[in-house]
Parts: C-alpha cells; sequence; structure tokens
C-alpha cells in the first residue's frame, strides 16, 4: 500500500513531534532539574534545564511580550508557511521533502513546549574534550538540525544534477 504524499509529510511531522515529545515526559518524570546523569563519561550527559529563550537561552531575558512574539507567533506563522510550501510543490526531491517535515515537527515540538510549560525542556549535553562541545539540546533540537543537514546535502545533489543536464 502506497501512502499518500501529504499523508506521508504528516506522518513524518507527526513522528518527529511524537518522539521529542515522549522523550521530554520521560526526562520530566525522572529527571530532577540540573540532575546530571552521565550516559558515556562525561563527554555524553543528560542534564534538565528548562529554556525560556530560543536557540542556546537566547532570547530568555526579552519581555514576555517580545517573548510571546518571537518564540510563539512568529515561529508558528514561519512553520505554517513551510508546511504549506512542502505539501504545494510537488518539485521537491524526496531528501528535501524528508529534511522540512524534520525541520517543521521539530519546531513544531519545541513551539507547543513553549505554549504549554513556558519554556522547553532541554537534556543532553556533549563534550569532546575542547574539541567539540554543545549546549544542552533535546530531540527536537536534533530534529531540525538533522534536517538542515539534510537540506545542505540535497541542494548540493540539486546543482550536482543541473550540471549535469547542462
Amino acid at each position: 500500500m502506497k501512502l499518500s504524499r501529504t499523508l506521508s509529510i504528516i506522518l513524518l511531522i507527526v513522528a518527529n513531534i511524537a518522539i521529542d515529545q515522549i522523550s521530554k515526559i520521560i526526562v520530566r518524570g525522572k529527571i530532577a532539574t540540573n540532575e546530571v546523569i552521565e550516559v558515556i563519561g562525561d563527554t555524553f550527559i543528560m542534564t534538565k534545564v528548562e529554556n525560556s529563550g530560543a536557540f542556546l537561552g537566547m532570547g530568555s531575558e526579552l519581555s514576555p511580550t517580545l517573548k510571546w512574539i518571537l518564540l510563539l507567533i512568529l515561529p508558528v506563522i514561519v512553520l505554517g508557511g513551510v508546511i504549506y510550501y512542502i505539501i504545494t510543490n510537488k518539485t521537491l526531491d524526496r531528501l528535501s521533502l524528508i529534511a522540512f517535515c524534520c525541520i517543521v515537527g521539530g519546531g513544531i515540538a519545541n513551539v507547543f513546549d513553549r505554549f504549554m510549560y513556558g519554556s522547553v525542556t532541554d537534556f543532553f549535553h556533549i563534550d569532546l574534550g575542547g574539541v567539540f562541545r554543545t549546549g544542552i539540546f533535546n530531540v527536537a533540537d536534533m530534529s531540525v538540525s538533522f534536517g538542515m543537514i539534510l537540506l545542505i546535502i540535497a541542494s548540493f545533489k540539486q546543482k550536482k544534477l543541473e550540471k549535469a543536464n547542462a
């Protein structure tokens, strides 16, 4: 049975949201705020923080009105636009479509947290001994980042295809 394109888009977005929200429910229920759990020594840890801002806490000092506009209303408008774009643009290649679904799913999951809880629950942290170190992030952030990487790959593939056809 082949799923329709629109149903596939919806299912992929919903899967991204569900995986993120399930992980956050578990973390909220099992890990105390700022508790540190070493998963792989001090290289990969879990520690629950509530992020009232955006990426890496940026904007957490904004007034409630500006937070409402910049972290809820604007993202909802942008996510709605991207959903409209991916559903109506039938020429998108499969890789770009998957990328946009990951970005939208992760974005919706974090907007949902901001709306329901006033903050986003973050809990993963990676530190590769100073070579590479992340802020504290969550599954939705990974989904958005993965989607962005896929979009870059899709862009290079598209340019290569256009060059070959020229």
